[in-house]
């Protein structure tokens, strides 16, 4: 967040108050100037990741994000590699 952006004076603020349900999914309402209305659904893809924003400014691709998570899962040893839904 931009440092210029000053909530301290907001009473009972939560950060991260609806990140749950952000990333469960929501709905957006659009109201068309002809009157009627459209509804649109938005949910992260299964194995969809939300980088932080100090890491996107050096992944700013999956391609990217990738290539370094590969560098890292070659160096860990061999006998600790074990897919996470066996354990």
């Amino acid at each position: 967040m931009k440092s210029e952006y000053d909530f301290s004076s907001m009473k009972g603020a939560v950060r991260g108050k609806y990140y749950k349900a952000y990333r469960a999914g929501h709905k957006v309402i659009i109201h068309n100037e002809d009157g009627t209305t459209s509804v649109q659904y938005f949910k992260l893809e299964d194995g969809a990741v939300m980088l932080e924003p100090d890491v996107r400014k050096y992944f700013s691709d999956s391609e990217s994000v990738n290539k370094a998570l590969r560098s890292l899962i070659a160096i860990i040893p061999s006998k600790k590699r074990t897919p996470a839904h066996t354990k």
